[in-house]
């Protein structure tokens, strides 16, 4: 009788165990890494080509996931992203907004990577996914509250090689673009690895080749549209930086010393000219806020611009707060003439909510007293700001404004020949915030084909040429006063006459590609559901 022995298997190694227990955190650090990429393709790091590396592991990421997956995987993207992007908004009030503001948009972000990793299904993946990427930005630049644009994938290639497709389509052509090229380079590495392995060029091969060519053999032949020639001549123009007495919310406390400062600047730069130092200017340009004293009803702080203004000798805009008996306030750009004084006027339209005014107050309230530092809050305008200065029309945006498509377009087709983006930036202290608006303004001046100046209270000022240039820069936090002669130009790029035109195409193909993803499922399932009885009575 012989005994039967037998062994029992041998547990995994444990560096076996280990590998499978990392395996299932690679996706979400892929994630989180994918949106760190995108945030460190924006300025101030002149490292805009990060953006393809990113989009192309976001798309590894997201590809062929479930639907719960990609709503997980693309919050951490998200997060990623609009966590370090958007840092300054808490500069002076604490991480609560902060964090509250990451995490709506990086929610935006979220849902837009479950239709992405939907279309990732379909043949030629890479064009309908960067067309639902387009169309979540276009979403959230328009709601809740009126939207926040702020993370556009355009605004961080005010210094690529695909900026020339801005004058193309604007600010959507220029975002589908950059991550259909993105997405398009993973499938070309899928593609390269394929070929090594069967040998074969697949149709799906070329198409992927495309998807990384096309995009930037189109802002190459775009470049003609960036034109920087003086069509009406050039203007020469300043830009005051008069600086805050402090950093903060709290430098409004002190509104008399900012508007001094200003006047000062100002009363300066005519001593300059008068000695010879630098040309007469056309026109000034004070940046917003420079009086939050209102001049209509401040007798000493009109007294004030009035006499920094006869000085120069030259229109000069103010930016100013009104304060009616009643209703809300204004934040207001004043025209003001040497001779006959104050003029035409401009509010502000898209103004900031949790800012100049304040949604949903008492709920707000529960996570931060803050809330009640906005006791009056602010109206928007109705009207497209362009001022007659001197011959020239210029077309304002306030600040915040510059990150709205329309805004931006209103002024250039209601005649602007230059483009001005007073600014108050001396809330987010020395944070990356000005050279994140400073980078939209460049994209806008290629956008439309405009000079863009740019007068900001603390920094950065600067004054931009048609073709995004920036000739004239000033520090932050330091008084000055930039003097430039800029192009005058009439014509009207593609993207200024065709609207929002090229964002609904793409926002069309976005939908079809995921109602496409729908129909397909639904057959799906109902194949899956049909019975041995069904399946014999088909014909």
């Amino acid at each position: 009788m012989s005994a039967t022995i037998t062994t029992a298997e041998p547990p995994p190694a444990p560096a076996a165990r280990d590998t499978r227990h990392w395996t299932r955190f690679v996706r979400p650090a892929a994630a989180v890494l994918s949106g760190v990429l995108l945030y460190l393709s924006f300025p101030p790091r002149p490292l805009w080509w990060l953006v393809l590396p990113g989009f192309a592991l976001l798309g590894w990421v997201l590809s062929a996931r479930r639907m719960r997956a990609a709503l997980g995987l693309g919050l951490l993207a998200g997060l990623g992203f609009m966590l370090p992007l958007l840092h300054w908004t808490g500069e002076d009030v604490g991480p609560v907004p902060w964090l509250a503001l990451a995490l709506a948009e990086a929610l935006f972000v979220a849902v837009g990577c479950m239709g992405i990793a939907a279309v990732s299904r379909l043949a030629y993946w890479p064009v309908w996914a960067a067309a639902v990427w387009t169309l979540d930005e276009a979403v959230r630049a328009r709601v809740p509250f009126g939207g926040f644009p702020w993370g556009k994938i355009a605004f961080g290639q005010a210094d690529g090689v695909f900026l020339p497709l801005a004058a193309l389509g604007g600010t959507p052509l220029l975002s589908f673009a950059v991550v259909l090229c993105g997405f398009g380079l993973l499938e070309a590495v899928r593609q390269v690895r394929r070929f090594r392995a069967t040998g074969g060029v697949p149709r799906a091969t070329v198409v992927a080749a495309a998807t990384v060519a096309v995009p930037a053999l189109a802002a190459f032949a775009a470049l003609p549209l960036v034109d920087d020639s003086a069509e009406d001549g050039t203007a020469t123009v300043a830009a005051i930086q008069g600086n805050v007495p402090r950093l903060g919310l709290d430098f409004n406390s002190q509104r008399r010393a900012v508007l001094d400062n200003h006047a000062a600047r100002t009363e300066e730069l005519a001593r300059d000219v008068k000695a010879g130092k630098v040309p007469q200017p056309d026109f000034v340009l004070w940046p917003e806020n420079s009086s939050d004293l209102d001049p209509f009803r401040n007798a000493d702080a009109r007294d004030v611009i009035d006499r920094a203004v006869k000085a120069i000798g030259a229109p000069t805009v103010v930016g100013a707060v009104l304060t009616p008996d009643t209703g809300t306030l204004r934040n207001t750009l004043i025209q003001w003439d040497p001779v006959s004084g104050p003029g035409a006027t401009y509010d502000k339209r898209h103004i900031q909510p949790f800012g100049e005014y304040m949604p949903m107050r008492s709920f707000v309230r529960i996570f931060s007293k803050d809330v009640d530092r906005v006791q009056r809050e602010f109206g928007p305008g109705d009207k497209v700001g362009v001022f007659d200065l001197a011959g020239t029309k210029v077309g304002f945006v306030t600040c915040y404004e510059a990150a709205f498509d329309d805004a931006v377009r209103d002024t250039v087709k209601h005649g602007g020949q230059l483009i001005a983006v007073p600014s108050n930036n001396a809330t987010f202290g020395r944070s990356e915030m000005t050279y994140q608006q400073l980078a939209m303004s460049q994209v806008r001046a290629v956008e439309h084909g405009r000079s863009v100046v740019v007068p900001v209270t603390s920094g950065v000022s600067a004054v931009i040429r048609p073709d995004g240039t920036i000739v004239e820069k000033s520090g932050m936090f330091t008084p000055d006063a930039l003097v430039d002669e800029v192009p005058l130009r009439s014509s009207l790029t593609p993207a200024t006459r065709l609207g929002v035109l090229p964002e609904g195409l793409l926002a069309l193909v976005a939908v079809a590609g995921i109602g496409w993803v729908t129909v397909r499922s639904v057959r799906a399932r109902k194949g899956r559901g049909a019975g041995p009885e069904d399946a014999s009575a088909a014909p």
